[in-house]
């Protein structure tokens, strides 16, 4: 085994191969980016990431894959929720500040949210208000404040069209 860091960044290597995953070859892959290398804290989290990936473009080159970039955006989502990263009551949004160079994305950066979300975000707050009997004071407050429709941050919410 070859011990690594994160300074080899072998993970360019691993998730190009990764790509070329199928079933038939991913044990084999998967095998080799775990068992081959000493990794470090950082190391193993490319290695587990490259594990992941290499089993979703193995999952998509059976008879019934073949996802849309549609289909592969809703995945990402899903593999968030999956791993229990990114569980949300109310909705999320991320963000890719390399656009932020093209001018035709500026709505991405605007501080809005939609009405829908804006409902999610009073009924957990209700919610939780209702549950909860600890809560400091300024956090009751401003969830209070929520509830009876301050929109909080400096957001606003986003007009239909």
């Amino acid at each position: 085994m070859k011990r690594i860091t994160e300074n080899d960044h072998l993970e360019i290597e691993w998730y190009d191969e990764a790509k070329k995953q199928t079933l038939e070859t991913l044990p084999q892959f998967m095998n080799h980016v775990l068992n081959d290398y000493y990794h470090d804290y950082g190391t193993i989290c490319k290695a587990i990431a490259a594990c992941g990936s290499a089993a979703m473009y193995a999952a998509n080159k059976t008879e019934q894959g073949g996802i849309t970039n549609v289909q592969a955006s809703y995945i990402n989502w899903e593999i968030l929720k999956a791993w229990g990263c990114f569980a949300t009551h109310t909705g999320a949004r991320l963000i890719n500040f390399d656009d932020m160079i093209f001018p035709q994305y500026e709505s991405k950066f605007a501080k809005t949210i939609s009405k829908e979300v804006w409902e999610s975000v009073q009924e957990y707050a209700k919610e939780r208000l209702s549950k909860e009997y600890s809560i400091h004071p300024k956090v009751k407050a401003h969830m209070e404040s929520i509830v009876a429709g301050s929109v909080p941050f400096g957001y606003r919410i986003k007009e239909e069209g």
